[in-house]
């Protein structure tokens, strides 16, 4: 996908010649056409699994052991000990190391279900959506060290991020950076998360009532074209 998104921002950014694309990035001259001029985004291959546990019944077995327990307080969960003794009462040809690796793979899929006792759920972050904060970075400026404000936007879904350097943490800063944040991204988030940000921010989010935004953050926001959602600080 980064290698996409070059080809993408050379083509529609800085208007450079498909053959300017594929010379300057060393790539097939129908490659660089293909990604620059057409909507076409490359599938994920999908491995599929071999071994006796995912051909075989035996992972159905475990599966099935593992679901049960996850409703189970921790203390009386099947072992991964007892589950090889227990498959190989049946017949099971394969090793305790086989079943662990085997649990490990179906743990790191099955997080909600698996982690349902421990008081937190996944959380899931959609393509398209931003979170945008301040922080402060320290630089040096004319030979001495000061800090500055930074306007970061980062995408969760893709672990991608952008910075700004601005003067001050007020609304005309907060308007103009994110306006140099979208020309980094090349487009705008369907929905940027907040917080209780008094540059956008009139009056907070309570649990009974919703945020309400300033006026020149709406309109900001209505103009672009994106749904903002107010969340606690943290």
């Amino acid at each position: 996908m980064t290698d996409i998104n070059t080809i993408r921002n050379l083509r529609n950014n800085h208007d450079k010649s498909i053959q300017h694309i594929a010379d300057e990035l060393e790539i097939n001259w129908r490659t660089a056409k293909k990604y620059a001029d057409e909507d076409l985004l490359p599938e994920p291959k999908i491995r599929k699994k071999t071994g006796m546990m995912y051909v075989e019944h035996w992972g159905g077995i475990v599966a099935l052991w593992l679901s049960e327990d996850s409703k189970l307080p921790k203390k009386k969960r099947r072992t991964v000990d007892f589950m090889t003794k227990e498959l190989k009462n049946q017949g099971f040809p394969g090793s305790y190391r086989t079943v662990c690796d085997f649990v490990r793979d179906w743990k790191a899929t099955h997080y909600v279900e698996a982690n349902e006792d421990q008081g937190f759920e996944r959380l899931e972050h959609p393509p398209a959506e931003a979170q945008l904060d301040f922080g402060t970075m320290e630089v040096c400026h004319e030979g001495a060290f000061k800090d500055i404000k930074a306007l970061v936007m980062s995408f969760p879904y893709s672990n991608g991020g952008f910075a700004v350097a601005l003067p001050a943490e007020n609304q005309e800063c907060l308007l103009e950076g994110m306006k140099e944040l979208f020309r980094q991204v090349g487009g705008v988030p369907r929905k940027i998360r907040i917080d209780n940000m008094s540059t956008a921010v009139t009056q907070v989010k309570s649990k009974t009532e919703p945020a309400v935004l300033t006026d020149g953050f709406l309109q900001f926001a209505t103009h672009y074209g994106f749904e903002t959602q107010v969340c606690n600080p943290r």
